[in-house]
């Protein structure tokens, strides 16, 4: 696989709901935040838990973050959901996808629902979804393993010796 330096154009966005609070969690995603930067633009982009989500049925909650959700990408971005009904790919698959997906130019978003998933525009809007794995992780996790799993993307990409196969 072969990384082309022109795509360093192209942004990536990770794009949560909710603060990452877990001091651990936290620790690990920023040391994957950091060593992103060293491979393309990257940014995490933490969107603000709902208000009175209590007082919410699990629908309006998924509506109401669906709408912070889309307000926070544009028309221009491609936009890929991290679910758990998305296709599942090994490591050096989800290189091979970045590298597919960056040399068509635009910028990627992956996305993180809160705790009840997304709506349906949200789906809607999506241009892909990927499964990290068939068990199911906290919100808060997900982040971290998310953000490690584009690290190795980029080694792989890069024939870096992170990754062993």
């Amino acid at each position: 696989m072969r990384f082309y330096s022109y795509l360093c154009d192209v942004k990536i966005k990770l794009l949560t709901m909710g603060k990452t609070d877990v001091q651990w969690v936290r620790e690990g995603l920023e040391l994957y935040v950091a060593r992103l930067s060293h491979y393309v633009p990257f940014t995490l982009q933490e969107l603000p838990q709902l208000k009175k989500a209590s007082s919410l049925s699990p629908e309006q909650i998924k509506e109401k973050e669906g709408e912070m959700l889309l307000a926070a990408v544009r028309p221009s971005d491609e936009v890929i959901l991290l679910d758990e009904h998305g296709r599942e790919l090994r490591s050096v698959e989800f290189a091979a996808f970045i590298q597919e997906k960056m040399n068509r130019g635009k910028d990627l978003v992956f996305t993180v629902g809160g705790a009840y998933g997304f709506a349906q525009k949200v789906y809607d809007r999506a241009d892909g979804k990927i499964s990290l794995s068939k068990m199911t992780f906290s919100h808060q996790m997900v982040r971290t393993i998310a953000a490690e799993q584009l690290y190795r993307a980029f080694t792989i990409i890069k024939g870096e010796p992170y990754h062993n196969e």
